[in-house]
């Protein structure tokens, strides 16, 4: 076989180690894939089950129980759909509510509007 088709193996035909190309590592998907429960966001699918439970017990009737269940599957088709678009969308979008709505052309101590302590104590 010649020299440029052979394929990077970490061991010649010796037997040696071969460090003449550069280290692949290999990446497992199900290491780095977002967790999901019925194609939604684990955590809001378990809080809309939550959620609609409490609905259903509480009233106790059979109406209840008919609502809560068809409330809990339009929420996970609703969920589904959301983490079929973006499955980080829950995480992006509680980001997106701790930023302010306007941040001053400002730098320094005067980007607040407050005066700076003076001293140590």
């Amino acid at each position: 076989m010649a020299e440029s088709n052979r394929p990077h193996t970490l061991e010649n035909e010796m037997g040696n180690l071969d460090f003449d190309g550069p280290e692949q590592t290999i990446m497992r998907t199900s290491l780095s894939r977002p967790q999901q429960l019925l194609g939604g966001d684990r955590e809001l699918v378990i809080m809309a089950g939550l959620g609609t439970a409490m609905m259903a017990v509480t009233v106790m009737s059979f109406l209840s129980f008919l609502i809560a269940i068809i409330a809990f599957w339009t929420i996970v088709a609703v969920l589904a759909r959301i983490g079929k678009a973006d499955p980080m969308m829950r995480k992006v979008y509680s980001r997106h509510l701790g930023y302010k709505d306007f941040y001053p052309a400002k730098s320094g101590v005067t980007a607040f509007g407050k005066t700076p302590k003076r001293g140590w104590r």
